[in-house]
Parts: C-alpha cells; structure tokens; sequence
C-alpha cells in the first residue's frame, strides 16, 4: 500500500472518529489549520522507527507550524505488546533528551486494549486506530487547548461512555469506514 493511501485512512479515521465523535474537542483545528504532519515508515525496525521518532521531534522544535505529528507503522509492530515495548522506549527518549513537557506521546494501534479491559470492550475503539503510530502533541498547545474546554479531565471518562453506549459493532463498522 502507498503512503498517500496510508494517510488517507488515518485523515478519515482522524475526522470520522477522533473529530466526529468529539473524542479530541481540538483536533479539528490541527487538521484545518494543516498543521499535522503524516510520518509513514513502512517495513521498519524499533531502531529507525526511533531515528524517525528523534528526527520528527527536531523537525517540531523548528517548525513551529506545526502541531503535531502522527508517525505511521503500517507493517510493524502488529502486537500490542510490541507496540507498547516502543511507545515505551519513546517516552523513555523524551525524558532523556530534555523533552520532559514540552512533547508527549498520544497512542493508537489496531488492537488497542486499556489495562483491566476485555479485548472485545468497545472503549477500546477510542484509541484503535487503522495502523500502530506514534502520536507526538505539544504540552503547550493541549494546555492552551484544555483552557476552553469544561472539565478537561473527564474527557477520556465521557469517550468511555460514548464508546460503550455505541457499542462494540458500531464502533467496529465506524473504524472500517476509515480504510475503505
């Protein structure tokens, strides 16, 4: 599959689920302001997908125009174990590179499942995305964000619920709408 069509799926999967469903009231502006980049590395290792991770970081301190970037591992990392391993490992590069509040990680992947959860749970979906990808948000933009929105802190709780008041089904058919 081309990049162009790997990040096609992840824009519609951005605006009919992340954006439609309100699941990130401040996505809609990154992405018609045109301020998100799309990283696509295809049949990747942990090594380079964390040379991308350092070079995207960089790219965002000089480009401040940017909001974010959402790097895109379509052929690896198919495990969710093995996904966490490198979101890990990321985390683990911002705290020792004096990243440490400036940049954070948001994580998506196919087979996403919240600790304590049953795979088959629909809230699930509020972080399954069409590929595994390393999502990197500035501190400072979701905290300028965060200051118009009422209780900030109950957003992930209402995604929950949305999620499961859809339920699992809908929540399944919605995310194959984005690839197809």
């Amino acid at each position: 599959m081309t990049d162009k069509k790997i990040i096609e799926h992840t824009i519609n999967w951005i605006k009919n689920i992340v954006i439609d469903l309100n699941f990130c009231p401040f996505a809609a502006k990154a992405l018609l302001k045109k301020s998100i980049r799309y990283v696509v590395l295809q049949q990747t290792t942990a090594t380079k997908c964390m040379e991308a991770f350092a070079s995207e970081l960089n790219y965002l301190e000089s480009h401040s125009d940017f909001e974010t970037t959402f790097i895109i591992l379509p052929d690896n990392f198919k495990t969710f174990n093995s996904y966490l391993a490198l979101v890990e490992k990321a985390e683990d590069f911002i705290s020792e590179n004096n990243f440490e509040g400036i940049y954070q990680i948001a994580s998506f992947h196919p087979k996403y499942c919240f600790a304590g959860s049953s795979d088959s749970d629909a809230a699930n979906y509020t972080n399954r995305s069409p590929y595994p990808m390393l999502h990197i948000l500035r501190e400072d933009s979701i905290t300028k964000a965060l200051t118009h929105f009422p209780h900030p802190e109950k957003i992930p709780e209402r995604n929950v619920d949305f999620a499961r008041e859809k339920g699992l089904k809908y929540m399944q058919l919605l995310r194959a709408t984005c690839i197809e």
